[in-house]
């Protein structure tokens, strides 16, 4: 008996640590989405059949294994202090959620417990996007935005919806394969769980049967990864302009109604903004289109993340000021006001990249009838190109309305109201990328989301206390 017990450690740690590598799958930039509905059950089997103290440090470091994934990625956006702590907050969240669960579940064996984990999750998700203000992007729920039948959901219930649903199927493998038959009430956790994945997945499929109808806009979308600095010499920042000049010409040629350029072509000082500017307008002017850019303007009491939107006729229609800002643009001054513009009879958006992983900007944008929602945007580390534009994607069909997202070192990507991409191509470096895409100008597509918000959500933060409370009492 002696040597059992360290053969027995042993072996929880080499299990932890095989459960940590599956999750690292899971909570990449690039996750394998199937595999989010499986990976977290032998985490939670694990953590079953362990006592107390071995659970919470076995989750402890599987957790951490997995998450260690995104450690490069947080070093190249963070501060080193601040990409451990990230990493580190992470993993307790994973920590304090599976070994919650596992209080409830072991002492009370029934099938309501099913429900503690994905609870759990969804209270933890809500309270993260509304404290951060910009959103949790790394919410699990956006492991299945490739998925768009299971992605549908959230135009009902939001990500939070969502997110319950893909962790209440790893919450009921795990009960079935640890008690089957003996859980109290099996029938209803099991066939309960069956039943609303079915349905869920019946609701997606005939939302999708949706065609794409109404009379065509031509879009061109233009970016170019190269970018414009205070310092730029007169040289490069000719070539750049240049550049994006001969693309709005082509587009324009072919039938563009509107151009969308990405998020901070360059950060310049106010008065070569002001040059920029009146250029801009004779483009617009000069091919009889919409134009909408970003650009960085360092002005005084604090720099700026804008987009100007210049109308046929040359001049500047509206601007908008980023609302949400990065890691990188801390002393920016953020805006405060939407802009919501009619183009041809339709109702467009504007945001500027991060605001769109904001669930509540992208609401309030919905509220406002828009169709099309316009995001220039820039993906300072390309490693994350995918999952901004997944998130973005994700907006769309919670509230409705199209996407284009215009993005250097990202993708140039149009997706419809259902999630669907009509075009999309990668950003590059000089001569950049040009997109030309003729979409249906169909309005927006009311969802209950827009309707009721996060009411999902905070549903489970309510319940949350609750669950904490019950767990601590003993069974009658």
């Amino acid at each position: 008996m002696e040597s059992a017990s360290p053969w027995r450690f042993s072996l929880q740690v080499g299990a932890a640590l095989a459960c940590g590598v599956l999750l690292r799958f899971v909570v990449g930039l690039e996750p394998a989405g199937w595999l989010a509905w499986l990976a977290p059950v032998p985490l939670l089997l694990l953590a079953f059949r362990s006592s107390g103290r071995e659970a919470g440090g076995l989750v402890f470091v599987a957790a951490l294994v997995g998450i260690s994934v995104n450690f490069p990625y947080r070093l190249s956006v963070f501060s080193l202090p601040i990409a451990v702590i990230a990493t580190v907050r992470q993993a307790v969240v994973w920590t304090l959620i599976v070994t919650q669960s596992r209080r409830l579940v072991l002492r009370y064996q029934t099938a309501w417990t099913a429900l503690a984990y994905p609870v759990f999750w969804v209270a933890v998700d809500t309270l993260a996007a509304a404290l951060q203000g910009s959103g949790n992007e790394t919410s699990l729920a956006y492991t299945q935005s490739a998925c768009l039948p299971v992605l549908q959901f959230v135009s009902l219930f939001g990500v939070g919806g969502l997110l319950f649903l893909v962790a209440l199927v790893p919450s009921t493998l795990a009960l079935a394969i640890s008690f089957g038959g003996r859980l109290g009430r099996a029938g209803l956790a099991y066939g309960g769980t069956a039943l609303l994945l079915v349905a869920a997945l019946a609701y997606g499929i005939a939302r999708l049967q949706t065609p794409a109808s109404g009379r065509m806009t031509t879009l061109g979308l233009v970016a170019i990864d190269d970018a414009i600095g205070p310092k730029a010499s007169a040289s490069y920042m000719k070539s750049i302009w240049d550049a994006y000049d001969r693309a709005i010409a082509a587009l324009g040629a072919q039938g563009a109604q509107i151009i969308v350029l990405p998020e901070k072509i360059g950060f310049v000082a106010p008065a070569t903004a002001a040059r920029w500017q009146r250029h801009l307008q004779e483009l617009a002017a000069q091919h009889h289109v919409w134009i909408l850019a970003g650009v960085g303007i360092a002005a005084d009491p604090g720099p700026v993340n804008r987009a100007w939107l210049f109308a046929p006729e040359g001049n500047l229609a509206a601007t908008y000021d980023k609302q949400r800002l990065a890691p990188g643009e801390r002393g920016y001054r953020a805006g405060d006001s939407f802009l919501v513009q009619a183009i041809r009879g339709r109702t467009f958006g504007v945001a500027i990249c991060k605001d769109m992983f904001s669930a509540a900007l992208a609401r309030a944008y919905g509220k406002r009838a828009v169709a099309v929602m316009l995001v220039p945007a820039w993906n300072p580390g390309p490693a994350d190109a995918r999952m901004e534009g997944w998130n973005t994607l994700t907006r769309g069909v919670e509230n409705g309305y199209a996407v284009v997202r215009v993005a250097r070192e990202g993708f140039l990507t149009v997706s419809d109201a259902y999630g669907r991409i009509v075009a999309e191509i990668q950003s590059g470096p000089l001569p950049g990328s040009a997109l030309l895409v003729r979409v249906p100008e169909s309005g927006q597509v009311p969802t209950l989301y827009t309707a009721i918000g996060d009411l999902f959500g905070w549903i489970c933060v309510a319940a949350s206390p609750v669950l904490l409370l019950t767990g601590r009492r003993r069974p009658a």
